[in-house]
């Protein structure tokens, strides 16, 4: 069985991925929201974890209630070859020294 590396809480690199989702649900960076769980977390971790333990469950119901749309139904089909980026003053042949 594949796993799907979209679905944040199955990646390897969070713990239930609670502020990542977060975050990509509102729009923000997820690391300000784990700092405020860090550091609340040294005043009072029973309170804290029970948030976070709740907003798990929050976020996996969203997740199972409301999936996301792939991206690459409505994206438009990728051309064959990639154009890089071009700045302004770039020409379209490039002079080459010859050699001696």
């Amino acid at each position: 069985m594949q796993i799907d590396k979209n679905i944040v809480l199955w990646r390897h690199d969070t713990f239930l991925g609670v502020c990542q989702a977060i975050g990509q649900d509102f729009g923000f960076n997820p690391d300000w929201l784990r700092v405020v769980f860090a550091s609340a977390l040294l005043f009072n971790p029973t309170l804290v974890l029970g948030i976070y333990g709740a907003l798990a469950v929050v976020v996996l119901a969203s997740r199972l209630l409301f999936p996301a749309r792939c991206s690459s139904v409505s994206a438009a089909p990728a051309t064959a070859e990639a154009e890089a980026p071009r700045a302004d003053n770039d020409r379209d042949v490039a002079d080459i020294a010859a050699a001696a």
